[in-house]
């Protein structure tokens, strides 16, 4: 792992998915993996499970010198206490960027801007688990600020691993219509409608698009990206970031890395990947 950055000449890599929760939040998201919930669909073995510090370390351990909290609510009245915790977590750690969420309710044009005035750096939306629209007319204000404020906003809007009412480049297209200036970055490079998340970056000069648990043996398995983008790949490759969905992989973390590797995009599309992108968009 270690050698990975290291040879590339980088500082160390950013990962801009990772997940850290409330002990009791992620414990419930363990055991929805171990059951291969109806959202997993296959079995998927956790591979970094431990206390909160044993996964602070070994993340660090990697060489990961900035990472998120991607916290994300499943329910009404639950992403305001997700967010005063993230924020207590940021405050103790201070290689986590403060990561914060929403779910489409009354109070969410509040919250959101508190976040903001506390110094959100990033914001998590999952489409999949919360089962909402993005252009429900309670996130009208929520998309607003964000896209006043240049946060971005790492969204799950892809139709994998298990497709949802409201998943797929659709909804999240009408979205970008409406609100054009949001600095978007689409979790798992839109697994498995890559063409068309491509495409909506072609025409989104803000958008950009996350690798996680893409191009990995897991994934290829039941969602190959397909050989044919690769040049476009390469082309956008000033807006593509590395992400890793870590601790909740079934595989060593290492495995994402190589799997960046051996697309033979060349080294400078690496380091830009692995470090120099996010670096440039979040300010570090």
């Amino acid at each position: 792992m270690t050698a990975f950055w290291q040879g590339l000449g980088l500082p160390g890599v950013i990962d801009v998915h990772t997940h850290f929760m409330p002990d009791r939040v992620m414990a419930k998201v363990w055991a929805y993996f171990d059951a291969a919930g109806p959202l997993v669909g296959r079995p998927w073995p956790i591979a970094y499970r431990g206390e909160e510090d044993q996964r602070l370390a070994t993340l660090r351990g990697f060489g990961v010198r900035a990472f998120t909290a991607m916290v994300y609510p499943h329910r009404p009245a639950m992403a305001a206490w997700l967010n005063s915790w993230a924020l207590e977590f940021a405050a103790r750690t201070p290689d986590c960027l403060h990561t914060a969420t929403f779910f489409p309710e009354p109070e969410a044009a509040r919250y959101v801007r508190e976040a903001v005035e506390a110094g959100a750096r990033v914001f998590k939306c999952h489409l999949q688990v919360g089962a909402f629209d993005p252009n429900d007319a309670l996130l009208d204000p929520v998309w607003g600020l964000l896209a006043e404020a240049g946060i971005p906003v790492v969204v799950h809007c892809g139709s994998g691993p298990v497709p949802a009412a409201y998943t797929g480049p659709g909804p999240i297209g009408r979205l970008l219509r409406r609100h054009p200036r949001l600095r978007l970055i689409v979790a798992h490079m839109g697994m498995p409608e890559y063409a068309d998340f491509l495409d909506m970056a072609d025409r989104h000069p803000l958008v950009h698009l996350d690798t996680t648990m893409a191009f990995t043996d897991f994934s290829e398995a039941d969602a190959p990206f397909p050989p044919a983008l690769l040049p476009r790949l390469a082309d956008l490759g000033d807006r593509v970031l590395f992400g890793s969905d870590f601790p909740n992989i079934p595989y060593p973390y290492a495995h994402a890395l190589d799997g960046l590797a051996r697309l033979g995009l060349g080294e400078e599309w690496l380091r830009a990947v692995c470090h120099g992108n996010a670096a440039r968009l979040l300010s570090l």
